[in-house]
């Protein structure tokens, strides 16, 4: 196989690396490594004969639903299954949302670092999963709030006093409804956010004329000025990063802006308690 047929040569890569045995197939004396042709292309369901001619760069454009067949048969993990479709069609697979509620201890202990930043982590659908003491103490106390409540969407159009703290509150919550939208898009999620939409939608005409208008946007980065009950009035540059290998999740820094602005959050976590 030559170096140009990159979807054969990463399939052979794959399969050589199987054990037969894992798959309760017989060992016994085989030429090469690893599962036969016929053998992923049974596991696929798909003709033997049209998988050797993947392998040999010689079968065609193969669709999504053989490919995604072919990495079930290899067991392929995601960044795997990605790589595959990139390699057999020029573009990643559709996204699958998998939502969890869990973030790793080194992810967790990266916001804990940033002592007077606030940060949280949130999820497509934006539940807010994990935070540190500055966020706490500046953003809301999500540890305050029953898990189904963290949800930044409900917030922003449902709770007084975090609307109250928005200088600008229909340009924040636009943002966040136009920023929500491409999120859970891009996650797959659509879905997972369909009844938290019809809930907010009967809950807040502002949020449901706001989600007709059907607007797009990215988070990027920026600048929030808040109206915080004992800090006054505080501004903080925020930036929005992908969490790696995890792409229902995303990091949200918020930087005080000034020396003053920091100085007055210093003073607010210095307050809190020290807990873990």
């Amino acid at each position: 196989m030559s170096d140009g047929n990159s979807l054969g040569v990463y399939l052979r890569s794959r399969r050589t690396k199987l054990d037969p045995a894992s798959f309760g197939l017989a060992g016994g004396r085989r030429r090469t490594a690893g599962l036969r042709r016929e053998e992923v292309a049974q596991r696929a369901n798909i003709s033997a004969t049209w998988y050797t001619w993947l392998e040999q760069g010689r079968g065609g454009s193969p669709s999504a639903d053989v490919l995604d067949r072919i990495a079930r048969a290899l067991t392929l993990t995601d960044v795997e299954r990605e790589h595959l479709f990139l390699v057999g069609l020029g573009r990643p697979p559709e996204v699958r949302y998998r939502g969890s509620d869990a973030i790793t201890p080194r992810l967790q202990r990266l916001l804990d670092v940033l002592t007077y930043s606030p940060a949280i982590v949130r999820t497509a659908t934006w539940d807010v999963v994990a935070w540190n003491r500055a966020a706490a103490a500046v953003l809301t106390d999500y540890g305050a709030l029953p898990p189904d409540q963290r949800n930044v969407l409900r917030l922003i159009f449902c709770d007084p006093r975090v609307r109250a703290a928005q200088s600008e509150w229909e340009s924040v919550a636009r943002f966040v409804v136009a920023t929500f939208r491409i999120d859970a898009a891009r996650a797959g999620a659509d879905a997972e956010v369909a009844k938290l939409v019809d809930e907010l939608s009967q809950a807040s005409p502002e949020f449901a004329s706001m989600w007709r208008d059907n607007n797009v946007q990215t988070h990027g980065d920026g600048v929030k000025r808040l109206r915080h009950p004992r800090l006054g009035s505080i501004t903080l540059e925020y930036s929005a990063f992908a969490v790696d290998a995890r792409p229902d999740l995303s990091l949200i820094v918020y930087n005080p802006a000034t020396p003053a602005d920091r100085r007055l959050i210093e003073s607010l976590v210095e307050e809190l308690p020290v807990t873990g």
